[in-house]
């Protein structure tokens, strides 16, 4: 099946559009770290036999204090790439006016590991330099290696917050709601929140969603195990 048409009005319009940013990344990122670090929280707490109150008092308190610290790094972080981008933007401005004739011959070489040659080669870095905002935006992409757009701060910084939430939220539902076998139901739903997060990711991968799925509950239940086991090693030390 193929992805999207190929005609030319759509062709027309998907290229109209502009390319479009892919926050996937920030969605996953903070659904995994979510489930993850709110069940360590829960095992822990849960492994040194405490009550459920102080399982949920901890288990809200990462929720939103670590949420709110990964969405703030992960804003902060996508900023570092937005003004790093904009400094080049302004570097490649400042050679172009200060030595047009040196960030011709790098376009000319740039072209050339390409294999143009001749003719061809001289009438491409003519197209591209005859325009400064082409030029930059050629100069940022081949000498760089930089997206055409950089993705906005604020959107991964709201996606990974609100992600973290949602999955983060889950481990503390059987607690909230006083489930028997709290703790096993908390264990059984967590795990399908990994299996839904490495099986939906895999539409954007060439991994099966299986494969996908079962990668992501091993990580959580290695971070799970390892928070349970120090929950018990802290109850028998100070017991």
């Amino acid at each position: 099946m193929i992805e999207h048409e190929h005609t030319s009005e759509a062709i027309g319009e998907r290229l109209a559009a502009g390319p479009s940013h892919n926050y996937l990344r920030d969605w996953i990122y903070g659904g995994i770290d979510g489930a993850v670090t709110t069940f360590a929280v829960v095992s822990g707490v849960a492994g040194a036999q405490l009550s459920p109150w102080i399982i949920l008092a901890l288990g809200f308190a990462n929720l939103f204090a670590d949420g709110f610290s990964m969405a703030a790094s992960n804003f902060l972080g996508t900023k570092a790439e937005h003004d790093d981008w904009h400094r080049l933007e302004q570097i490649e401005n400042r050679h172009i006016d200060l030595a047009p004739d040196g960030e011709r011959e790098e376009v000319r070489q740039i072209f050339r590991l390409k294999g143009f040659a001749g003719d061809d080669l001289q009438r491409i870095v003519e197209l591209i330099t005859d325009n400064r905002e082409r030029w930059v935006a050629t100069m940022l992409t081949e000498e760089y290696g930089l997206p055409a757009a950089v993705r906005s701060p604020w959107v991964a910084g709201v996606v990974t917050f609100i992600s973290f939430l949602l999955c983060g939220l889950v481990p503390l539902l059987p607690f909230m709601f006083k489930a028997s076998h709290a703790l096993e139901v908390s264990i059984v739903m967590t795990a399908a929140v990994f299996l839904i997060i490495g099986s939906a990711k895999s539409k954007w991968s060439t991994v099966s969603w299986w494969r996908s799925g079962l990668t992501t509950l091993l990580v959580g239940a290695i971070a799970a195990a390892l928070a349970y086991a120090a929950g018990m090693f802290l109850k028998e030390l100070l017991a």
